[in-house]
């Protein structure tokens, strides 16, 4: 019997239905016990993760049988793909299975931050009733600027028109026509900068993007605009983002991941209660709804390529 290895959270319902066909190890702390993970791997077919599993080329190296790496989310920055892809690994992510639930996070603290809710919050909370000192705006006649239009950014437009905003994007990939489709310009990424009051990321992590938004990119603000980043936390300098919050070259930030994660001490003792500003523990495309979408998808996919 075909054997499955799962190291992190999967929907039980997805990991039973597996276990009708294959072998499966559902181990959840395995990403934090290597020696383990790497005993494991030896002969497993297929192995399955999230993103705290670093599917390094020294620990595939040891895979002598596997033949397929599910995904359970997107990004493939901790898995070796070009190993993969020289040893006949099929690396399966569940692209568009969490893009309704991060096109929401988006919208939502995009929402909040013009609005200033995090601010108003902790002054209303501790007793200062800031109701005439805080400056509240709405998302309607602004201008959201996607750093990239795949599955997600396609959504989040959808979303952000429904309120009124008009919608930009940077992405070399996307055709006019399909742009167009959407009721979205394709601009430059210079113009995406000085025309957005809003700017959300959805690029992958390569060598083009790492360090893509620091001082350079700020620069080129005119609007004082909102950054949002749920997509990979090294895209973004989080110093020159700090230093461009207290200049006052944006006006709020909301992260959802980060250049190191869980985020250390010195990321947390730059932030206080009276910043503009939404911290979420890489969560954005987590919910309970997309957990099952996620977990179905990848269960089906393994099924189907271990079946054949």
């Amino acid at each position: 019997m075909k054997k499955v290895l799962i190291t992190e959270f999967m929907e039980q319902d997805s990991v039973d239905k597996m276990s009708k066909h294959f072998e499966v190890t559902y181990d959840t702390n395995l990403h934090e016990n290597l020696d383990n993970l790497s005993s494991l791997i030896v002969d497993t077919d297929a192995v399955i993760v999230r993103n705290k599993t670093q599917l390094n080329e020294a620990l595939l190296a040891n895979a002598k049988n596997l033949r397929f790496v599910g995904r359970l989310g997107v990004g493939l920055d901790n898995i070796d793909t070009e190993f993969c892809s020289n040893n006949n690994i099929l690396v399966q992510p569940a692209s568009g299975m969490n893009a309704d639930s991060v096109a929401e996070y988006v919208i939502t603290c995009a929402l909040s931050l013009l609005k200033n809710i995090p601010i108003a919050h902790n002054g209303t909370s501790s007793g200062q009733w800031p109701r005439t000192s805080i400056e509240s705006r709405e998302l309607g006649g602004k201008t959201l600027g996607l750093l990239g239009f795949g599955v997600i950014g396609k959504k989040v437009s959808k979303l952000a028109q429904i309120f009124g905003a008009e919608v930009i994007a940077y992405d070399p990939f996307v055709s006019q026509a399909d742009a167009k489709e959407h009721q979205v310009s394709l601009v430059k990424q210079e113009e995406l900068y000085s025309l957005s009051d809003v700017i959300s990321i959805h690029l992958p992590l390569t060598d083009e993007t790492s360090d893509l938004i620091n001082e350079n990119t700020f620069n080129l603000m005119r609007k004082n605009p909102i950054i949002i980043n749920s997509s990979r936390g090294t895209i973004v300098n989080e110093d020159d983002l700090l230093a461009a919050y207290h200049e006052n070259v944006i006006s709020g930030f909301a992260l959802d991941v980060y250049s190191s994660e869980p985020v250390k001490a010195e990321f947390y003792d730059e932030i206080s209660s009276s910043m503009n500003c939404i911290l979420t523990p890489h969560t954005s495309g987590v919910t309970s709804e997309s957990n099952v979408r996620v977990s179905q998808f990848i269960a089906e996919k393994t099924i189907s390529f271990l079946g054949n």
